[in-house]
């Protein structure tokens, strides 16, 4: 599989224009906007804006959604795969090194934006007016990365970027709660999950469900699962997980004659103690105690 280290293989191997910085770089689409043909993976993040007609691109093992005018967000080493891609407008790809954000508050910041670990068709999907947004950066970017660049041109450079993703953050909010309402609340789908799980008797066999494992079953990432729980609950995807098996603590703790430590076991908790402080922290006291007061 190729790997990219430096930007200025990459804009050679592409076609593309030879890259104005060692470590950042731009390139606008007309009609076609293809990297290779084939799976790589890079040393950049990477930003695209694309409105397809036709062509695949892979982001993980998965097919990106992109029915509409979309932005696109790649980590660096993360699998893509761009090939055959005929837009209907123009759109662009921004490339930074990760050695470009050091000394700069982007490069913790930018770990933050979990939309880079998106995977599985979640592509960022904008209305005209935040199309108009996000060329409005483009260009300020475009300028200054082809206005002889100076002292300047970095900070400047990364202050429209960080505006730009702070946006993007804005727009996958709007989003969440658009898609929401077409395909049904996320928080319903997730507990019916868990309803499953336990069901199956999989708390005993295989101990507590991962976030990841969830996202799985609802064919999405973890990063967006527990983006669009908080939005529509103000919850992560860790703490339904956690206030799920805390009501079904409850429940056995009224209902059986169990043992706290049975119970916590029996409900994939391999530590009595993390059990315990788990119950204090969601219902005010401790297992030990709710069972007390229910007997009493």
């Amino acid at each position: 599989m190729k790997h990219y280290k430096s930007l200025s293989e990459l804009h050679k191997e592409n076609g593309f224009p030879p890259n104005e910085n060692p470590l950042f770089s731009i390139y606008q689409c007309n009609n076609n906007c293809s990297l290779g043909g084939r799976e790589f993976t890079s040393d950049f993040y990477m930003i695209g804006f694309k409105k397809l007609k036709s062509g695949v691109i892979l982001y993980g093992r998965t097919k990106y959604d992109h029915d509409c005018g979309s932005m696109m967000f790649v980590k660096p080493r993360q699998i893509i795969e761009m090939k055959n891609l005929h837009l209907d407008e123009d759109g662009f790809l921004v490339f930074i090194h990760e050695d470009f954000l050091n000394g700069h508050n982007l490069h913790s910041e930018i770990k933050k934006y979990h939309y880079f670990d998106y995977e599985t068709n979640e592509a960022l999907h904008l209305s005209p007016k935040e199309e108009a947004t996000v060329w409005d950066l483009y260009r300020k970017i475009e300028n200054e990365y082809n206005n002889n660049q100076d002292e300047y041109s970095r900070e400047i450079i990364l202050a429209n970027i960080d505006t730009m993703l702070k946006y993007a953050q804005r727009f996958y909010k709007r989003q969440f709660i658009n898609r929401s309402e077409i395909s049904g609340k996320t928080v319903s789908k997730f507990i019916s999950e868990m309803d499953q799980y336990v069901s199956n008797g999989f708390l005993a066999s295989k101990g507590l469900p991962s976030v990841q494992y969830m996202a799985e079953k609802l064919n999405i990432s973890a990063g967006y699962l527990t983006d669009v729980l908080k939005q529509e609950s103000g919850k992560t995807a860790l703490e339904h997980i956690h206030i799920y098996l805390i009501s079904e603590a409850k429940n056995q703790l009224i209902s059986d004659n169990k043992t706290v430590s049975e119970i916590a076991y029996a409900l994939g908790f391999e530590n009595l103690s993390y059990f315990s402080r788990l119950f204090k922290k969601e219902v005010g006291i401790t297992p030990v105690l709710f069972k007390k007061q229910i007997l009493n």
